[in-house]
């Protein structure tokens, strides 16, 4: 089993003042060539966006989208038709595909929006873009991982992605010993603590840090009371 601890206070911070932005991997101005990309996992961002501000409207291509609120809300419009507004226990995919312009902003005047951003790269390339949201409340993960974004088109239980990749979430009220195991051979899950604490091959990661495991199918987590976890399992290449 290998792994790669990626502590909170190491990430790239940007203050835009409407935006307070800390990025896992290399984004904008801040670049860190250690700190690329995990697999097809290309961005992680932990942002927060001062009420009435956001992400004027702007292109992407060729890249799956998910963002997941963590706080407050955020109103999507884009150029394929697409509205919505997207809440806490709430996820959204973008396929930006063959290109769609977009903007995201804070959906109150007053209050900040808290979110996670992620970017992944997609499987196949030139799709038809695309927007979905869904809702996935808070009781259906606690004390245990529950798989919200996977490959299978057909499911009603989670989020079609373009990309042999799973999004899984956990809220843990109680010390627990939870056993992860790889949905694909040959790929690796890089787990985001929001809140709290784990443990994985000895490492405590701690809120806000992220740790990245690959080269193994299945293995332990150790989590403590008060825990907030979202994993992304993607091919490592």
């Amino acid at each position: 089993m290998r792994t790669i601890h990626h502590k909170a206070e190491e990430r790239g911070h940007a203050d835009h003042g409407w935006l307070n932005a800390h990025h896992t991997f290399s984004f904008a101005s801040w670049h860190n060539p250690n700190q690329m990309n995990f697999g097809m996992l290309r961005v992680l961002n932990d942002d927060v966006v001062e009420g009435g501000k956001g992400f004027g409207r702007h292109p992407h291509d060729n890249m799956e989208i998910v963002t997941i609120p963590l706080e407050g809300a955020l109103e999507h419009k884009d150029s394929i038709g697409s509205v919505g507004i997207i809440r806490k226990d709430e996820i959204q995919i973008m396929s930006a595909g063959t290109g769609v312009y977009h903007s995201e902003v804070n959906a109150s005047k007053s209050e900040p929006a808290k979110i996670l951003q992620t970017w992944v790269f997609p499987k196949i390339k030139n799709i038809e873009p695309r927007y979905d949201q869904k809702t996935f409340p808070r009781q259906n993960r606690i004390n245990k991982i529950l798989n919200i974004v996977s490959p299978d088109r057909e499911s009603k239980e989670t989020m079609w992605i373009n990309q042999d990749c799973w999004y899984s979430l956990g809220s843990f009220e109680v010390e627990k010993d939870i056993e992860y195991k790889m949905h694909r051979e040959g790929n690796g899950v890089y787990i985001f603590v929001i809140e709290g604490k784990i443990k994985v091959d000895g490492i405590d990661v701690s809120k806000r840090d992220g740790i990245g495991v690959w080269d193994v199918n299945e293995f332990p987590i150790d989590v403590i009371p008060g825990t907030e976890l979202l994993l992304i399992e993607v091919p490592m290449k």
